[in-house]
């Protein structure tokens, strides 16, 4: 189920600080965070955030298709190295092979 909507978005406080102070200065820095449930709202549009995936930040720019998702969803945790299989095992030889 999705969030009431008279509960309103969820944001963390100090990151709603951040970016109101953001905004008030005119500075175009990125705002490193932890609060990857906090949700992107309107205002933050234009704003680049760090998001910490566990190991680093990442550098997400909000633009207006993002508003509505969580900032969690642009920085992920996982780093996917490929699916296995014969035609993978090949390749790999290939460029091993072609490396010599």
């Amino acid at each position: 189920m999705s969030r009431s909507l008279k509960k309103g978005w969820f944001i963390d406080a100090k990151l709603q600080k951040k970016v109101d102070k953001m905004i008030a200065g005119g500075a175009k820095r990125p705002i490193k965070t932890w609060a990857r449930a906090s949700t992107i709202t309107p205002d933050m549009v234009g704003l680049t955030f760090e998001v910490h995936n566990g190991k680093t930040h990442i550098p997400v720019f909000v633009t207006d298709n993002m508003v509505g998702h969580r900032l969690g969803e642009f920085s992920f945790t996982r780093k996917f190295k490929g699916h296995g299989g014969k035609m993978a095992k090949d390749q790999a030889k290939a460029a091993a092979d072609s490396k010599k």
